[in-house]
């Protein structure tokens, strides 16, 4: 018997994103001659999307793109990964874009121009409220203005959804914002801000989890490279060991374990199982180059997981 899987919902940006691998990142006002380039899908609301998509989850994903060839080539994309077109919303700005260098130890560096992604209004917000409020998993980002992420998530909570919020890029968020997170997933960095405190090892990310739930904040999974992720559920932590691999490029590694961990949730997955599958998938993605170009498909995680 199939198990009949929760809907999740991906409210986020939609870029095309431009990899450069190099030696070594530049230094500030330095020129550095680069290897293979490579273009491709990507945004953080798109990779989580389409990964969640290729895990098995049953996905549908709202972002705006522009009426150029970026977004027409993205629409394109989410067709053949089997979102739905009619989700998308088109803006008369620019669609976004991403450069992303990338060394010889899969460290990279971002800059994005936003172009369309800043175009998503609070008005477009409101024009989803039918998904919002009947999704069981809503997932967002950073990478839209903070109004509209604050407007999906009062929504999306208001009618009972799971909303997970990865807070990435980190960004000034209002306070109101953490009573209607369920799930909040940064990484040390991005706790860091957020909480005030200097995270560096699972017990700082301890301290700073309590800050966050003192907030409002339901429960936090601390995302931490090659250390694994924390997971603080109440006053209960639980260390998820990442698995050894040899990364090429990590630029999807976290979109990965936030679209794991959502499938694995709307599966009935506890969060501890989740973690593990989503940790199992971002593995995969790592030894690849790319971000959505990376992502697994369910039978790969599978395999591994046996």
């Amino acid at each position: 018997m199939t198990l009949q899987k929760s809907k999740i919902l991906v409210v986020g940006s939609s870029n095309t994103d431009m990899v450069v691998l190099t030696d070594h990142l530049p230094h500030p006002g330095e020129t550095v001659l680069g290897g293979d380039f490579k273009m491709g899908p990507g945004g953080k609301g798109a990779n989580q999307a389409v990964i969640a998509k290729r895990l098995g989850g049953n996905v549908r994903f709202v972002c705006k793109v522009g009426n150029d060839i970026f977004g027409n080539n993205s629409i394109e994309q989410y067709k053949k990964e089997g979102l739905l077109s009619e989700d998308i919303l088109r803006s008369d700005k620019p669609s976004g874009v991403a450069l992303i260098p990338v060394d010889k130890k899969g460290e990279n560096s971002i800059i994005v121009a936003s172009g369309a992604n800043g175009d998503f209004s609070t008005k477009d917000v409101e024009g989803i409220r039918h998904l919002l409020e009947s999704c069981n998993i809503l997932l967002l980002q950073l990478e839209i203005p903070i109004p509209s992420v604050l407007k999906a998530a009062e929504i999306g909570s208001k009618a009972g959804a799971m909303v997970i919020l990865n807070p990435a890029p980190a960004a000034s968020l209002p306070e109101e914002i953490f009573q209607y997170i369920s799930l909040f997933i940064p990484n040390e960095t991005e706790l860091s801000s957020f909480s005030g405190m200097n995270v560096k090892d699972s017990e700082s990310a301890k301290k700073a989890a309590a800050v966050m739930r003192r907030k409002g904040v339901k429960d936090i999974i601390v995302t931490m490279g090659s250390s694994g992720s924390l997971i603080c559920s109440g006053e209960k932590t639980t260390l998820i060991s990442a698995r050894k691999v040899k990364a090429i490029d990590t630029t999807g590694a976290g979109d990965t374990f936030c679209a794991g961990l959502c499938v694995g949730l709307s599966e009935g997955k506890t969060l501890t199982e989740a973690a593990v599958f989503a940790t199992a998938a971002s593995s995969i993605a790592v030894q690849r180059l790319g971000a959505q170009e990376a992502a697994p498909y369910r039978k790969e995680v599978d395999l591994i997981l046996k």
